[in-house]
């Protein structure tokens, strides 16, 4: 069961949650969504509204449903989840239902935004902005490390829920 909470209220590193823990980044509709693992992104403040930041390849398949759908979720789970946090990270949806696979519920919120009945805290994030990355903006040794061409797209999404498990 989850609560609605104030995301000021939230006890959250985003450093570890997104960085070492990870998330899931979710769009579609409960009947049809694609999930996939992020360990990138951040969370904050912009136009005076608590904001989250998600970064996906053009390649990932998320990213039509995300680029589609005016609703987005991030899913933070406990450690008990990690191998299904791998399976999205390393399968496409193009080739496997994901969701099924891993044995996930899918609920909504707000905005019919799809997420995962497991999770620990669900951020519903409503697209304010999107962007590709600018490669020439890029530092070389980012470029180098990071890139083969496939540059993300960064998101900007208003946290407009926040539902913690209770």
């Amino acid at each position: 069961m989850f609560q609605n909470v104030d995301p000021k209220t939230l006890n959250l590193n985003p450093f570890a949650a997104i960085g070492d823990q990870w998330m899931l980044i979710t769009a579609g509709t409960k009947e049809r969504c694609n999930t996939m693992t992020a360990s990138w992104g951040g969370l904050g403040v912009l136009w005076g509204a608590p904001m989250a930041t998600a970064y996906i390849r053009p390649q990932r398949y998320t990213k039509q449903f995300v680029d589609e759908n005016e609703y987005f979720t991030l899913s933070f789970f406990s450690e008990e989840y990690r191998p299904q946090l791998s399976l999205c990270g390393t399968k496409s949806g193009r080739d496997m239902d994901k969701v099924k696979e891993c044995g996930f519920t899918v609920a909504e919120g707000a905005g019919g935004a799809p997420y995962f009945e497991q999770a620990e805290l669900v951020l519903v994030c409503r697209k304010r902005m999107a962007m590709p990355m600018d490669a020439d903006a890029m530092p070389a040794n980012v470029k180098d490390k990071w890139y083969k061409g496939d540059y993300h797209t960064m998101y900007w999404g208003e946290i407009v829920e926040a539902l913690q498990k209770v």
